[in-house]
């Protein structure tokens, strides 16, 4: 079952409204299709109707077309399709004036088999190039333009004024209507590509701004005493040169600085690596929360404290879950439970977040065998995977025992 259903829940929220909107307007050709097929029903078999078919069978099939490269157009993938919508347009005008024609010399019997056929084929294909226009403003003019075409082109071959008007009227209508369904369909399959585009940033410029941070650390530590490192070792050189004995001096006084810069610097790698549990623990209800999802952050604690390379697996463990949960999946809601009982029983994290695939869409990655080696370090397990019905649980448990070996270490 998850072979038949991963072609959907393996796909990203903007995959999924692509592959709904491209569908519905192949949907639009089978409603085109079997539109034109009512119009020329009243007509019955013949000749007529038989020459009809084939050209509105490549109008429709034109429009499909048009459709589908309009939107690979409007998410940036290929060409404006121009050379389809001049096709389009000319193939739908030459049906449009044949079928009038047909209707003035008597050739269409049915009075309504011209005006459904034109109103048809012109209003679906005013929707098709309302896709290729990126401005509103452009997306009102097929509308008017057209119901002025239809009304022009009836006139011309020879229909009454009030059946041409009735002609343009008619369009209007449809054509109005199909604008705005293929416009906002436009619009919104953009807007959803630009937000998940927008969220891959926004980690991308979290991961950016935390090596600024640590670059800055880096340069207020070893700034300062790199600059007196290279200040007295220049002094010390002046001195040797003229054998004083103070050159020994500063020296050793070069030596202790480089020592102590060295001390500091694996402070600030210690602060860098070390996570802070119930700082990770308030930052991920905050992350995901500004996502928009529902998260539930519970703790159980029994007054006891947690030994601080336990704090800072566990920290870490939160940390990459949030990332998953925001850059994995279609997660509406998440659940993180810290349990800490009295004693010496296991500490357990959870984490918990719907909206995931059954089955992973790729190898696992990096992020998980790198907890799995934190955890190891202080006794601890990661289990994580799929727990059906579109869950996805991480659990990570330190036992007891290994937690008393820490302090003890400490």
């Amino acid at each position: 079952m998850s072979k038949l259903t991963g072609w959907w829940k393996n796909r990203s929220s903007a995959a999924k409204v692509e592959l709904y909107t491209r569908w519905s307007f192949h949907f639009f050709m089978v409603i085109q299709a079997f539109a034109v097929l009512v119009g020329l029903a009243p007509q019955g078999g013949g000749t007529v109707t038989a020459a009809l078919v084939l050209p509105l069978a490549a109008q429709v099939a034109l429009c499909g077309l048009l459709s589908s490269r309009s939107l690979d157009w409007a998410l940036g993938r290929r060409e404006r399709p121009l050379p389809l919508a001049v096709a389009l347009v000319a193939l739908t005008a030459a049906i449009s004036v044949t079928a009038m024609a047909l209707r003035s010399t008597g050739t269409i019997t049915h009075e309504n088999v011209a005006p459904a056929l034109v109103i048809n084929t012109m209003a679906f294909s005013s929707g098709a190039l309302t896709l290729m226009l990126d401005k509103v403003r452009h997306m009102l003019l097929p509308a008017p333009i057209g119901a002025v075409g239809v009304a022009c082109m009836a006139l011309a071959t020879g229909q009454p004024a009030l059946d041409s008007f009735g002609f343009a009227v008619g369009f209007l209508i449809v054509s109005l209507l199909l604008t705005f369904t293929c416009g906002f369909s436009r619009w919104l399959l953009k807007t959803v590509y630009e937000l998940d585009h927008a969220r891959e940033l926004q980690a991308q410029l979290a991961v950016a701004e935390e090596r600024l941070r640590f670059g800055r650390d880096l340069h207020d530590v070893m700034g300062r005493n790199l600059a007196v490192i290279a200040l007295k070792s220049e002094l010390a050189v002046q001195l040797a040169r003229r054998e004083r004995p103070e050159a020994v001096d500063q020296m050793i006084e070069v030596q202790r600085i480089a020592r102590e810069s060295q001390r500091e610097v694996r402070d600030v790698v210690r602060g860098y690596r070390e996570a802070d549990l119930a700082v990770e623990l308030e930052g991920a209800r905050g992350v995901l929360s500004a996502a928009g999802m529902d998260c539930r952050v519970e703790l159980e604690a029994r007054g006891r404290t947690l030994p601080g390379e336990v704090q800072s697996a566990l920290g870490w463990v939160v940390r990459e879950a949030t990332t998953n949960v925001l850059r994995h999946g279609d997660a509406r809601s998440c659940l993180i439970r810290l349990t800490v009982p009295e004693g010496s029983g296991p500490v357990t994290l959870l984490v918990e977040n719907d909206g995931a695939p059954d089955a992973p869409a790729g190898p696992p990655g990096s992020g998980l065998a790198g907890l799995r080696e934190r955890l190891a370090a202080v006794g601890g397990t990661l289990l994580a995977g799929p727990a059906g019905g579109g869950l996805f649980r991480l659990r990570a448990e330190v036992p007891g025992p290994e937690m008393r070996r820490v302090e003890a270490r400490a």
